[in-house]
Formats: C-alpha cells, sequence, structure tokens
C-alpha cells in the first residue's frame, strides 16, 4: 500500500506485484510479527542476511556501545580498534591465504573492490593491457552498473546495455542442466576448458579476472560448483596468471564453512568477497580477504587508496564483531552444517512427492529447489504460469517467507531458494517443510487448473 501525500515505503518504486508485502512492526529470531498479528516464518534470512536472526541483544549492543564512544571515523584519515578487530576475525576464520581484510558497505561495493584490487596490482605490475574481466552465465554479482554487467542475466543486458561495464561470459557449470548428452562432471570440465579457451582467444595479457559464485545465489538456485571445476579453474587461472575471485556474497558463513571456498582447500580464490550474513541486517556490512603478500607487494609499488565513506565505519566494525563472537560462541556455521543436512533430507522427500520438483540441491543452509513442467525432459513452466511467483504468495497464505525467481526469462529455469538463520532448530526445519509440502499442493492444483499441468 503506498500512502498518499509526502513520504513513502520503498515499495512506491517498485513495479507491482500480487505477492503482499507485509507492514513488519516486530522481528525476532526467525519470525517476523506484522501490524494486523500475522505470524511469517522466514524460510531466508531476509535476503540470506539476518544469519543469527532478528533481534539479537548482544549485537544491538556493541552497537550502542560503540556508538557512545565513537560513532564515526573516516578511514582514510585515522585508525580504529573495531576496525583493526573485525579484521583480524575475519581473518583467522577465513585462514592462510586470507591474511589481509579491506572493508565495504555492502556485497555490489565489495564485489567492484576485489576487481579494483585486482586492476591496481596487475597496472603496479607494469601489466597495463590486464583490463577484462570474465564471470558466468548465468551468474549475479551485484546491482551497480559494473557488477550488473559483470552478471549472467539477459534482463540486465537488455535494458541497460551499454551503460554497464560488460565482462565476458563463459558457461555456468550447471549441475541439473549440463549441455545435452553430457553428465554433470562432463559438464563442468567442458565448462572450465570454454574459460581455458575464452582466455586464450582473449589474450591472457589482457585479461584480469575471472569471477565466479562457488555457491551460486538467486541467478542459479544454489548450484554447487563440482569440486573438480573448482580445481580446474584454479590451475587455468594459475597458468594464464588471472586473479580468482570468488563472489561468496551469500554463501560465506552459510554452507557449513566459513567460506564455501574452504570445501575444496586446493582450489582457493585469490580474493574472496563477503557480505550479506557478516553484518548480519543489522549493519551495512562486506569485505574482501586477500593474501598478506599480495597486499605487501601491492604497497611496495604504490598502495591501494580506494575508499567509501562510510567503509570500516566503528558501528559497523562492532557489529561485524559482535556477529562473528556469537557465531564462533554458539558453533553457529556448525549447526548451519547440520540443519543444512537435514533440511536437504527433508526436501528430497518432498521431490519424492512431487512431481514438478525437478532438483534440489545447494551446501548447507543455502538450498534451491528447480520447479519443473516435466521431470523427465526438465522443461520448465512457460512464463505466463508464474509458477515461483506464485508460490511464494500461497506460501504467505500459509504464514512462510520463501525466495524465489525465474532468472534470464526463463532461460536456466525457475528457483525456489531457502537460505533461513544458521540458529534455526530441526523443529523450525519441519515447520518450514510442512509449510512448502502444503504450498505444493496447492500450487499444483492451481497449475492443473489453468492448464499448465496435464492430469
Amino acid at each position: 500500500m503506498i500512502r498518499q501525500g509526502l513520504g513513502n515505503h520503498q515499495e512506491a518504486f517498485y513495479s507491482p506485484s500480487d505477492v503482499p508485502r507485509p507492514l513488519i512492526v516486530k522481528a525476532e529470531g526467525l519470525y517476523y510479527l506484522t501490524a494486523d498479528g500475522t505470524r511469517y516464518l522466514d524460510a531466508n534470512a531476509g535476503a540470506a542476511v539476518a544469519n543469527i536472526g532478528l533481534g539479537n541483544q548482544r549485537v544491538v549492543d556493541a552497537m550502542v556501545e560503540q556508538g557512545r564512544r565513537m560513532s564515526f571515523s573516516y578511514v582514510r584519515f585515522s585508525r580504529h580498534e573495531a576496525n583493526f578487530e573485525l579484521t583480524a576475525r575475519i581473518a583467522e576464520m577465513a585462514g592462510p591465504g586470507f591474511e589481509r581484510v579491506h572493508l565495504s558497505n555492502d556485497g555490489s561495493e565489495a564485489n567492484e573492490m576485489a576487481i579494483k584490487l585486482a586492476r591496481q596490482c596487475a597496472y603496479l605490475a607494469g601489466k597495463p593491457a590486464k583490463r577484462k574481466v570474465i564471470s558466468l552465465n548465468p551468474g549475479y554479482h551485484g546491482g551497480t552498473l559494473a557488477t550488473m554487467g559483470w552478471s549472467g542475466d539477459a534482463e540486465y543486458s537488455a535494458l541497460w546495455g551499454d551503460m554497464t561495464v560488460p565482462s565476458t561470459k563463459v558457461p555456468a557449470p550447471l549441475t541439473y542442466r549440463p549441455p545435452t548428452g553430457m553428465t554433470s562432471e562432463e559438464g563442468a570440465l567442458w565448462a572450465a576448458a570454454e574459460l581455458e579457451r575464452t582466455i586464450v582467444e582473449l589474450g591472457p595479457e589482457n585479461v584480469l579476472a575471472f569471477i565466479m559464485e562457488p555457491v551460486g545465489g538467486t541467478a542459479t538456485g544454489a548450484n554447487v560448483a563440482p569440486d573438480s571445476y573448482l580445481r580446474a579453474v584454479r590451475d587455468i587461472c594459475d597458468r594464464h596468471d588471472v586473479f580468482l575471485v570468488f563472489d561468496e556474497v551469500m554463501s560465506a558463513t552459510r554452507t557449513g564453512r566459513f567460506l564455501a571456498a574452504h570445501h575444496v582447500p586446493d582450489a582457493l580464490p585469490d580474493i574472496a568477497v563477503i557480505a550479506k550474513g557478516l553484518g548480519a541486517g543489522y549493519v551495512p556490512l562486506a569485505a574482501i580477504a586477500c593474501s598478506a603478500d599480495l597486499v605487501a607487494r601491492l604497497r611496495a609499488v604504490g598502495g591501494f587508496d580506494l575508499s567509501h565513506t562510510y567503509n570500516a565505519n566503528p558501528i559497523s566494525c562492532a557489529a561485524g564483531i559482535a556477529v562473528l563472537d556469537e557465531m564462533r560462541e554458539h558453533h553457529l556455521i556448525e549447526n548451519g552444517a547440520e540443519m543444512g543436512h537435514l533440511l536437504r533430507s527433508r526436501l528430497d522427500d518432498l521431490a519424492r512427492r512431487w512431481e514438478i520438483i525437478g532438483d534440489v540441491r545447494g551446501r548447507g543452509l543455502m538450498c534451491g529447489i528447480e520447479i519443473v513442467a516435466d521431470r523427465q525432459t526438465k522443461r520448465p513452466f512457460p512464463g505466463a504460469a508464474r509458477a515461483a511467483i506464485e508460490f511464494r504468495r500461497i506460501a504467505m497464505e500459509n504464514g512462510l517467507l520463501i525466495g524465489g525467481r525465474r532468472m534470464n526469462n526463463g532461460a536456466f529455469g525457475e528457483y525456489l531458494m531457502l537460505t533461513p538463520a544458521l540458529i534455526i532448530t530441526p523443529e523450525q526445519v519441519d515447520s518450514i517443510v510442512s509449510r512448502i509440502d502444503k504450498t505444493f499442493g496447492l500450487l499444483t492444483d492451481q497449475l492443473h487448473a489453468h492448464g499448465f499441468l496435464k492430469a
């Protein structure tokens, strides 16, 4: 609802939607309470952000205390302890190869910072021709004109075109939709070979970086890049002197390890981008992590002086420290692994029950459900069915908030995303799955009634 007169909710700018946007008045844990008294269970932690739950008193108190001592300090002109303490915690959890941390405000900005850092390194090392960025199609890296250009989404390129900073796209290693006639593993290795072919075609002396999501977000519905693919691209980037950047804006802390990259330790990236769960919905906060050696070499020849006004804001840093301390003391990353295994098992049960579930995938508490019109052929529903949108609407009637979309005009399928908070309990997993089950029943009836499914 848009109010008349001055002021507005943010939705005043958005396109009309059949999925309601409730007026939230209170939030705690995994639950939202609306002005009319409706209580919603959130299966997405907002947008894979509120990883330690809503209303955590420890984080709120840390922000208040820091604000009382010092609410702002511009990091280009001064230093503060909260900056050091937060980056030390991130570096410790990220492990060897990620000893240095540069803070940003959100994922889009941090992805840009990662590419800018790589560019500065190459330029100051006497490689000025290295400008080209390669990314995956499909893929997502943010909402700025640069990161939209690196995202593999036909809808972005159609609207924004050459206003963006385009990358060269190579095929993503889609495990559910590999090239015809290939297994998932064969498709992944083919996709890696396409990356190398593209680097050679562009000229390695011109290629700066390859950026990818080790576990995809909404662009792929939690597609997990196979281990063999990650090892192959690490080798390719090494041989051709190309920076490997992992966009872990969504996946960091969520897959059972601090970084999704840690699942394949012999294929670590040069730069890891961390966001969403780092501020956990309490503050805008993101980071890029890289090696101490890389930063030392960069500083020796000129340094990296780019920043935004709110980078390493003291209150944001204090919140981030409290978030990470909460994760460690309560073993929330480990709980995410355990509850992710339970959630995946329950979703696999649903897939055996409902024919319109084509695939269940993901890692930890980052799960995707692909909806299909025909499981045998993997044919998606036509856009007119609006399957994911209708699922979200019906789910809300069942008290469940869940994400879902049809990216790239449906070229790579249609998905639901489940990214609940790391504090989730077995009982809440059961509640989410029960509501999803009920929603699939109602959606299936609706699709039959409108002729999108045959009896």
